[in-house]
This record gives structure tokens, C-alpha cells and sequence, in this order.
């Protein structure tokens, strides 16, 4: 089953703030306080939030029927999509302390499970439980653009 462009989207953040991040800052803070970019760490989460109605927008643009999903989520999607963003960080915050408590040498059991908690949330961003949503995401996906390059330039223009 062909994926929407917002669930190619979703993917990647998920991978990047859920397993990348953690590690990232566990190696980067190594020998140092990891505390000391806690508020750094936090200002990104914020600036993330900010960015959702811009995302959507540009996404309009290559996906012109994603406004259902608006409809199907109750008008929740920003909503979810900031819970889901905000959720994912402080999820990141607390395996980043954890790999960088656990020190270098002995971080490979955790970063298993992490990689296992990436992948069932992958699953579940690739076939949602909800049948409604299922279904308004391959409906949505007919009328995408299907042209990746076409995809990327329409994103990055302002």
C-alpha cells in the first residue's frame, strides 16, 4: 500500500526525535552535565509546535485533499500532531538521560528497545488502528502529487 506524503513525513520525524536525538545528545554531553542543554532541548520542542500549521500548508500544496483528515480526526490533527511532537522530545529528553547515565560501552540493551519503540510506532504511522483514518489516508494519497522531485521543490517554496 502506497504511503501518504504526510506519513513519508512522519516517518522520518519519528525516527529522527525518537531514537536520533536521544543518542545525539547522549554522546554529544558525554563526560559533561547532560542537564546543561535541557532548556536548548526544550526551546527546539517549542519551535516544533510552532511549525505544524506551516508544515500543513506547504502540504496542502502536493496534497490537496489533506483537509479530510481534518475532518476524520474531529479537527484534532494539529492537535494530535503537537501531543505527538511534544510527547516524542520529552520521550527523547528522558533516553537521552537514560544512554547518557547508562555511559558509552554500556548503552546497547537500551538502545534495542528504543530502536523496538521507533518501530512499532513506524507500524502504527504506516496502518493506523482506525479504520476511518485508514481509509481517508489512501483516499488522500489518489490525489497526491506523485513526482518526488516535484513533492520537494513545492515544500520548499514559500
Amino acid at each position: 500500500e502506497p504511503l501518504t506524503i504526510l506519513q513519508h513525513i512522519m516517518l522520518g520525524i519519528n525516527t529522527h526525535i525518537n531514537l536520533d536525538l536521544g543518542l545525539a545528545a547522549s554522546a554529544v554531553m558525554q563526560g559533561k552535565q547532560i542537564s546543561d542543554i535541557e532548556n536548548d532541548f526544550n526551546i527546539v520542542n517549542n519551535i516544533l509546535g510552532n511549525i505544524v500549521n506551516e508544515m500543513q500548508d506547504r502540504l496542502s500544496r502536493v496534497s490537496p485533499l489533506l483537509f479530510l483528515l481534518d475532518i476524520a480526526g474531529k479537527n484534532s490533527d494539529e492537535e494530535i500532531i503537537n501531543f505527538s511532537l511534544g510527547k516524542a522530545r520529552a520521550f527523547s529528553w528522558y533516553n537521552a538521560n537514560l544512554l547518557w547515565g547508562l555511559g558509552v560501552g554500556h548503552q546497547d540493551d537500551a538502545i534495542r528497545q528504543m530502536d523496538l519503540a521507533v518501530l512499532r510506532l513506524g507500524e502504527f504511522i504506516k496502518s493506523p488502528k482506525s479504520t476511518l483514518i485508514n481509509y481517508t489516508l489512501k483516499f488522500i494519497g489518489k490525489f497526491e502529487e506523485k513526482n518526488v522531485v516535484a513533492v520537494i521543490s513545492k515544500l520548499r517554496k514559500d
